[in-house]
């Protein structure tokens, strides 16, 4: 009776001590998984060398749809962001959903901007998603950058689903909330958080173009706070 005792004793310590060094073990695995999300929520900064810049459907008609912002805030945006990718030298594509619709021809300062780029835009022909676009795409991919700057009209159709479907493809995606909107306050607000939840970062044309600048004291720097200047702290009312 004393051995059986004795065994069924030592059973359960041995099942204790093998649930100890498991949870011990899980315990270590879960902390390098912390530190290694940690990592990985450490993300490289924005740069003129490291971006491209994408302009998406800033057409006068759908822009004319925006209840959630006004038109020439999102135009005045929109064409900052062109006055920046400009002055960092970095690739910009641009892209359109049938102009000869009621969605209309995208900006006309688009074209003094960024002369190249509006020539080169991708014209869609009903493709929701521009990344669903086989033109598009490949001209994405071949800026050969893996950071991607996105503004677009609307926020919560011609935006969300590139900006997601770019973040799936390993694409480090910022969307620039102000250089958009949508026909509601509402849908606006919840293709944001659509954006955020999957990933996508969310920033402002102000907030973007420190990140791209950096410094104020470089020559690109200067230029970028002289647009700064002009282009929308001398218009804030």
């Amino acid at each position: 009776m004393f051995n059986f005792k004795r065994k069924c004793l030592k059973s359960i310590s041995l099942r204790f001590s093998n649930k100890e060094n498991q949870y011990l073990q899980n315990s270590e695995i879960n902390k390098k998984d912390n530190i290694k999300g940690e990592k990985k929520m450490i993300k490289e900064r924005f740069t003129g060398e490291n971006s491209a810049m994408l302009l998406i459907d800033h057409q006068v008609g759908t822009m004319g749809w925006v209840r959630s912002t006004t038109f020439e805030e999102m135009k005045k945006n929109a064409l900052v962001l062109a006055k920046a990718a400009k002055v960092l030298n970095m690739p910009a594509v641009l892209t359109s959903s049938m102009e000869e619709y009621a969605q209309g021809p995208l900006l006309e300062e688009l074209k003094d901007i960024l002369p190249k780029a509006f020539e080169a835009r991708v014209k869609r022909f009903g493709v929701v998603n521009a990344m669903d676009d086989e033109n598009f795409a490949n001209a994405v991919k071949n800026t050969g950058r893996k950071k991607l700057i996105i503004a677009g009209v609307t926020n919560d159709v011609c935006v969300v689903y590139p900006a997601i479907t770019a973040l799936s493809q390993g694409y480090d995606v910022q969307v620039v909330v102000d250089a958009g909107g949508s026909p509601t306050t509402i849908a606006d607000e919840t293709a944001l958080r659509r954006m955020e939840q999957a990933g996508v970062t969310l920033t402002s044309t102000n907030q973007l173009i420190a990140e791209l600048a950096g410094s104020w004291t470089t020559p690109e720097g200067g230029q970028l706070a002289q647009i700064m200047m002009e282009d929308v702290f001398s218009k804030i009312k």
